[in-house]
């Protein structure tokens, strides 16, 4: 078992703890990088859909599980993102302007529907950003002077400094590399002050006010950065998917995102990677056991059941999500033979303000 001894405020600052972080996540990069030539293009498709998705459960971790604010409509975000995208490059501008003004656009809207946060909280805030995602989906199908209506909108390959990307390796390097990015973003800016003071905000608001911490500007901010995340991912998922339609952004999807962070463990930075992974690789999963399954079971119904039980087991057994149990897991073997009994037992997740009832 590895114990740190810390010494100054730096080591706490660092984004690799020890030297067994740097090697494990070295090696994860270099598999990483080398999945385009060692698997199919099926497989290397779906790795661009969990960076995809993985840099909107960045952002929706950065604002559920840090800061404590729900949101049911960060799929209108997503669709903000993917259609200036798509209204930009039939302009002509680059994808190197495109996306930073995806980014800022969504940013924008977000910093917006945070203002209801501020007088909002639990299910009324999740009623606010629900009607917000409705209100996005209206005008996306009524607005079709601008965004073609039901018809859709199509989308030619990204063409970077020169380059056309139209190949799956190109684009997936791009994924990679700005999940990568935003990974390093959000991570740095939990240990900033910003960060910190998102945590209090999640902990305590009464105790974060009375620390001097201005609930008004953070909460408003860490809607337009979480906002900012999405429109990013909704700006790749266009051009992965080549064809938008208001029918792609829906409440649904809103929350399948949610499902992201619940799944991957609250309050974890990779869960929302695990989250995301696991929202791409349980329906392929499902799909492969389509053909052993009697023909009444295998129904059109079948994946929404297999995904209900699913989110009903973590919720019950570990509200941690996947991380959670990982880290339960890391420790048992840590330990052993002199491992807790209790230790996999399920754990309460305590949010917000619970902990002073």
């Amino acid at each position: 078992m590895r114990f740190l001894f810390k010494t100054g405020y730096a080591q706490d600052l660092r984004l690799f703890k020890h030297g067994g972080q740097v090697f494990w996540y070295g090696l994860l990069m270099v598999l990483l990088l080398a999945a385009p030539y060692a698997i199919g293009e099926y497989l290397t498709s779906q790795l661009q859909f969990i960076c995809i998705y993985s840099i909107v459960g960045l952002g929706l971790m950065l604002l559920v599980g840090f800061t404590g604010q729900i949101s049911l409509g960060h799929a209108a975000f997503l669709a903000i993102g993917a259609y200036t995208e798509a209204l930009m490059q039939a302009r002509g501008v680059p994808f190197f302007v495109s996306l930073p003004c995806a980014a800022l656009l969504s940013a924008a809207m977000g910093w917006v529907l945070g203002l209801p946060a501020l007088r909002l909280k639990g299910i009324y805030l999740a009623i606010a950003t629900l009607a917000f995602n409705v209100i996005v989906e209206e005008i996306l199908a009524r607005w079709e002077s601008l965004t073609n209506g039901n018809s859709g909108l199509n989308l030619k390959p990204i063409e970077l400094f020169g380059m056309k990307l139209d190949g799956d390796a190109g684009f997936y390097y791009l994924c990679l590399g700005l999940a990568m990015l935003s990974i390093l973003a959000v991570l740095n800016l939990l240990r900033s002050p910003t960060g910190r003071a998102f945590v209090a905000i999640r902990d305590s608001e009464i105790s974060a006010s009375c620390m001097g911490v201005n609930l008004a500007n953070y909460k408003t901010m860490s809607f337009a950065l979480s906002a900012a995340l999405a429109g990013i991912a909704g700006a790749l998922y266009a051009h992965k998917v080549t064809f938008i339609s208001p029918e792609q952004f829906t409440l649904l999807q809103s929350i399948e995102l949610v499902t992201i962070v619940i799944l991957g463990g609250v309050g974890f930075v990779h869960g929302a990677v695990l989250g995301a992974a696991f929202l791409i690789v349980l329906p392929q999963l499902i799909s492969l056991a389509k053909d052993y399954l009697p023909a009444d079971v295998a129904g059109t119904g079948l994946q929404s059941v297999v995904f209900g039980l699913v989110l009903i087991v973590i919720i019950i057994f570990e509200p941690l999500g996947l991380y959670g149990r990982w880290l339960k897991l890391r420790t048992w073997f840590e330990l052993f033979p002199f491992y807790r009994r209790g230790m996999f037992r399920r754990q309460k997740s305590y949010m917000k303000s619970e902990r002073l009832r």
